[in-house]
């Protein structure tokens, strides 16, 4: 056998729709994957162990999902997938169902955590598609002790349909105060029911739409950004922060 060996169990599979999974997998021996930093992401990858096959050998393909799930969770971790017709690992992962094997990275990965935001700020997570995932995560560890004044997000997608978690992140803004979430749609066709913003993420940060939801100055003094998705769209919303006086995070400021 090779270096990877199945080490985890598939529990959950939900589908959102056919381009967007739910996954929660547990694995096989306690680790400290379970007590990862909200933010942080894992590696998944399938085995294929049938005695003509070499895929246990170091070759195999392994990909990086951010983690959903609340640290601390031992049901399992949760990753929010979207798709890839043509990819080498996501097609696998469409055909799975509860109780099959795969392998996952029992070290999670990743520095886009909470860590460097100063605490009492409001914090702007931007995401696109499943970039929602590691906000998702950071919600659901410290929601109940939080260390920020608000917390907001904004999720820009095609669709609807393509809103994960939308109805959790609708029920934490009906319940907790510090909590806003603003959904943007770019392709959702004129005569549906949608009644929420249109367009994509950069205009809520820049049309008053920010701070009319939130009720809260979008100035650099008061706000941490956070962006995940798209790479356009994390260059783009950069580029315009700066232009606002924000700055991009370093280690020493």
């Amino acid at each position: 056998m090779g270096k990877y060996q199945h080490n985890a169990t598939l529990v959950e599979l939900k589908l959102l729709n056919e381009e967007l999974m739910v996954l929660r997998v547990t694995l096989d021996e306690p680790t400290d994957a379970y007590n990862f930093a909200p933010g942080q992401y894992g590696e998944v990858a399938l085995i294929d162990d049938s005695p003509d096959s070499l895929s246990t050998s170091d070759k195999i393909v392994r990909r990086q999902f951010s983690i959903a799930s609340a640290s601390g969770d031992t049901s399992g971790l949760e990753f929010y997938l979207v798709l890839v017709p043509d990819g080498f690992l996501t097609p696998k992962l469409w055909k799975l169902e509860a109780g099959d094997r795969l392998w996952v990275n029992p070290k999670v990965k990743g520095k886009f955590t909470l860590a460097p935001a100063p605490t009492g700020k409001d914090l702007v997570m931007v995401a696109t598609g499943t970039g929602l995932a590691p906000f998702v995560s950071m919600l659901r560890t410290f929601r109940q002790q939080p260390t920020w004044n608000t917390f907001t997000i904004i999720h820009g997608a095609r669709l609807q349909k393509d809103l994960g978690y939308r109805e959790e992140l609708e029920q934490l803004e009906a319940e907790d105060p510090r909590c806003f979430y603003i959904p943007t749609l770019t392709r959702e066709p004129d005569s549906s029911d949608w009644t929420g913003h249109r367009g994509r993420v950069g205009t809520i940060l820049h049309d008053g739409t920010y701070e009319s939801h939130v009720g809260q100055p979008f100035t650099p003094e008061n706000i941490q950004v956070f962006l995940c998705g798209n790479p356009t769209m994390i260059d783009e919303i950069q580029a315009s922060l700066e232009e606002r006086d924000f700055s991009l995070h370093k280690k020493k400021t």
